[in-house]
């Protein structure tokens, strides 16, 4: 058996890639991302939503504290005084009350 010697195609050398953005613009990229907030502070910030529910029940969840929110201030509501009321106990003056 006589052995062949297999010839190769010369490989291309890769082409270089210029950098998307300047190393200047990268540095203060990354000083950016060290300094921001972690993902606890952002819940805590009302930036986030907090995640202890299931993606597909935080709709739900969301409707039903509206509408706990929405009860709560509807009884607040009724249950506060009468501007008469008001005028009766010396908190509000009679000019100051609006018309009945």
């Amino acid at each position: 058996m006589s052995a062949v010697p297999t010839t190769q195609a010369p490989v291309p050398p890769k082409p270089t890639r210029k950098q998307s953005i300047d190393p200047e613009a990268a540095q203060k990229l990354e000083k950016s991302l060290a300094q921001r907030p972690d993902k606890h502070e952002l819940i805590e910030r009302n930036i986030l939503k907090d995640d202890t529910v299931a993606p597909s029940l935080q709709a739900a969840k969301e409707k039903l504290q509206r509408s706990q929110l929405e009860d709560k201030l509807e009884h607040a509501l009724q249950a506060r005084p009468k501007p008469e009321e008001l005028v009766k106990g010396g908190i509000l003056k009679e000019t100051d009350a609006p018309p009945a």
